[in-house]
């Protein structure tokens, strides 16, 4: 089950965690305010909801614990990371090519994003 598109579609909620994972090790509230950052506020993960993902994505070597741990006086040493494996990445590619396909034909059939102008069909 190495194959990425195997595990598609991701959860908006999986979608975001790995996202939040590409560019540096995250405990679990690192990751719930990049997501709520990065989205504006539109998708606030909870505590529950992110710890049931993140051992989803564990038990599916999406991720994996890392060994990254802050210094004491900046952070609880009892606090877990997370990192992104390369299956992950990979999976987060295939999901992005994914959307972007789904994207592309919504465009195509002049479906826009409210406040976007339609793109020329050139037909």
């Amino acid at each position: 089950m190495d194959e990425p598109r195997a595990f598609l579609p991701l959860t908006p909620q999986q979608f975001h965690i790995l996202l939040a994972l590409t560019d540096a090790h995250r405990h679990g509230y690192g990751i719930i305010r990049d997501v709520e950052e990065r989205t504006g506020g539109e998708l606030r993960l909870g505590t529950g909801t992110l710890y049931t993902a993140l051992a989803r994505l564990e038990a599916l070597a999406l991720v994996g614990e890392s060994e990254r741990r802050a210094p004491p006086r900046q952070d609880d040493d009892r606090r877990r990371y997370y990192r992104l494996t390369p299956l992950g990445r990979a999976v987060l590619k295939a999901e992005t090519g994914r959307l972007d396909a789904l994207v592309r034909h919504a465009r195509a059939r002049g479906i826009t994003a409210a406040g976007r102008p339609a793109l020329s069909r050139g037909k």
